[in-house]
């Protein structure tokens, strides 16, 4: 192509299999879900939606690029964002490497999720205000600075975060998408098995015991013995405790070999015995197929 492109509504390039874009190209929405695209040309025109989910092979954005919606969701070669980004809404879902925030760039009061970036240890200032900020299993973010605010909600679940900032003092909180209060999200410690097992919503209870861990929770509800063996790491017992309108909750108790430390792993109600838990785990229908020399 020679000269500008630009297309009035949606231009469709899911799964195109080249690794670039002419240059000149403008359009409302761009939507280049799988494709091979390593880079975009830096004179890139967006005025809607730009959507580049599952893109493997990007590697870099245009400074100075500008959308009202970007979605960057699973695009694993993406370490870093480009100097003068502008957008409402960013979505980087699952980009595992991306760790690179530019000195400057906005976000307009809109959305900024960041699910699963566990290569993340750091929130940018700039950021500001947002209506939703989703740092949901982003590992190594160990806090969010003073003056980011939100007039919505903060998704904390499974990051390395452990309270918020005076800026978001009293904002709402979740853990994966359900709604939780301080204590559960960032005091575990005081939660108890009695308050689990009374609590009637089924999804804040899994997320109540989730943040007690397995093991204190069994322990504290008086979990049943099912069954009971030994293994290479020693004793192990597979355990049942029944929930209120709720599928039983049933796991393996069970020690590492290497360094002792004791694991609950939950596995599907069905289990009746240890052995039985431990071949679903590793991955085997049949427990009578599952005959490990030494079983970890």
């Amino acid at each position: 192509m020679c000269g500008p492109v630009r297309v009035k509504g949606r231009l469709d390039l899911t799964e195109l299999q080249q690794e670039s874009l002419p240059p000149g190209l403008h359009c409302y929405e761009l939507d280049a879900t799988k494709s091979q695209i390593k880079n975009l040309p830096a004179d890139l025109r967006i005025d809607g939606r730009l959507v580049l989910d599952n893109c493997q092979s990007l590697a870099s954005l245009p400074e100075g690029l500008t959308a009202g919606s970007i979605s960057l969701r699973d695009c694993p070669s993406l370490r870093a964002l480009p100097e003068g980004l502008s957008t409402w809404f960013l979505d980087m879902t699952a980009c595992s490497h991306f760790e690179m925030w530019p000195t400057r760039g906005t976000i307009h009061h809109g959305a900024l999720i960041l699910r699963n970036c566990i290569g993340i240890r750091s929130l940018p200032t700039w950021i500001g205000r947002l209506a939703q900020l989703n740092v949901a299993g982003c590992t190594q973010l160990g806090e969010i600075p003073d003056g980011i605010a939100v007039s919505s909600w903060v998704d904390v679940g499974g990051s390395g975060i452990t309270g918020l900032p005076p800026s978001l003092q009293g904002a709402p909180l979740r853990w994966r998408g359900v709604r939780v209060d301080e204590r559960i999200a960032f005091h575990p410690e005081e939660l108890t098995a009695k308050e689990a097992l009374a609590e009637k919503n089924a999804e804040l209870r899994r997320v109540i015991i989730e943040r007690m861990g397995y093991l204190r929770f069994a322990a504290e509800a008086g979990a049943k013995v099912i069954d009971e063996d030994q293994d290479r790491g020693g004793a192990r017992q597979l355990l049942r405790i029944e929930l209120r309108e709720d599928e039983p909750l049933v796991g393996l108790s069970c020690h590492c070999p290497s360094t002792g430390r004791q694991y609950f792993l939950r596995v599907p109600p069905k289990m009746k015995t240890c052995h039985q838990a431990a071949a679903w785990m590793a991955g085997y229908d049949d427990p009578s197929l599952y005959r490990p020399q030494i079983e970890t």
